[in-house]
């Protein structure tokens, strides 16, 4: 079996004409859950990638909330993490000044309390580093701490705020089944508008999956023949060198099957068998993947 994969490197982004490239603005990144796997292994060592690529704003700042009170170890241990996780050499330079965008706030998620004393630390950061407002909160929790989240940055006034702007990243599993999904969209459109909503599976980030549609339809050699004509059958692998470490909690709650196979298979899934879409705009690939997602015969239970 051959494996074909493609990578970017952060040098390589550095290299990407700035012509027509929007200029980032600047923002405070909100990251609930940070004390989490994910924050430490994925989210700073992508963002400091970014950095490493001018693709940040100078006025930005990242604030991790989380329900333990960690204070200044926070910032100490997510640099470690960007070094260990994000195959960065210890002695960039650029470390130390990305490391002082990051602080910590501890809070209870659903204590309607400790929101007001976000609310005032995010506006000290706003006026000490001139940022205006724009704020974007990222969910990386339980999925049932997701709706009083939302509700009460909306009670403390945060998700509708008089200047900047202001948007919400939730972090799969999006509910536990589709009739707490729609309940948790009806909850989160009572707060935001549904323009500042963004769904997200981390796993689309990754490299090879993002090269998927640009293999199958920009490709001479595969596109004519990515076909049921020419392929038998498609067999996806999911396989982790990651056991579940401190994760018990969560998997005893969400379990494998909602963690990865509802939305990293079924995406890849989507990705491998999708038809050619009219451009690659949101919302055509989004068609294309919900063609796949209903021609699949539904399992007996």
């Amino acid at each position: 079996m051959t494996t074909i994969q493609m990578r970017v490197r952060p040098e390589d982004l550095s290299q990407i004409p700035r012509g027509n490239e929007r200029i980032p603005e600047a923002g405070i990144l909100v990251i609930f859950g940070a004390s989490g796997d994910l924050t430490k292994r994925k989210l700073l060592p992508a963002l400091f990638h970014l950095e490493q690529a001018g693709l940040l704003p100078d006025k930005f700042a990242i604030v991790g909330v989380a329900r333990r009170p960690l204070g200044d170890e926070f910032a100490a241990d997510m640099r470690s993490g960007i070094i260990e996780f994000g195959s960065v050499d210890a002695s960039d330079s650029r470390l130390d000044n990305f490391a002082g965008k990051i602080s910590y706030f501890p809070l209870k998620f659903d204590d309607p309390a400790d929101y007001a004393g976000l609310k005032a630390e995010l506006d000290r950061i706003d006026k000490e580093k001139g940022i205006g407002g724009d704020r974007l909160f990222y969910l990386a929790t339980a999925p049932e701490y997701i709706a009083p989240i939302i509700e009460n940055l909306g009670a403390h006034g945060m998700a509708q705020p008089e200047q900047g702007k202001v948007a919400v990243v939730i972090e799969k599993p999006f509910g536990h089944d589709l009739e707490s999904a729609r309940e948790l969209i009806q909850r989160a459109n009572a707060v935001f508008r549904e323009d500042q909503v963004f769904r997200i599976d981390h796993y689309l980030g990754k490299e090879t999956v993002q090269n998927i549609l640009v293999f199958r339809f920009a490709n001479g050699i595969f596109e004519p023949i990515w076909n049921r004509n020419y392929i038998d059958h498609v067999q996806i692998t999911v396989a982790e060198t990651l056991g579940v470490e401190g994760r018990g909690p969560f998997y005893e709650k969400a379990g494998a099957l909602r963690d990865v196979v509802q939305n990293h298979v079924m995406e890849l899934l989507s990705l491998v068998a999708l038809e050619p879409p009219s451009s690659f705009e949101a919302e055509s690939v989004r068609r294309e993947k919900l063609k796949v997602w209903r021609a699949i015969p539904s399992i007996p239970i």
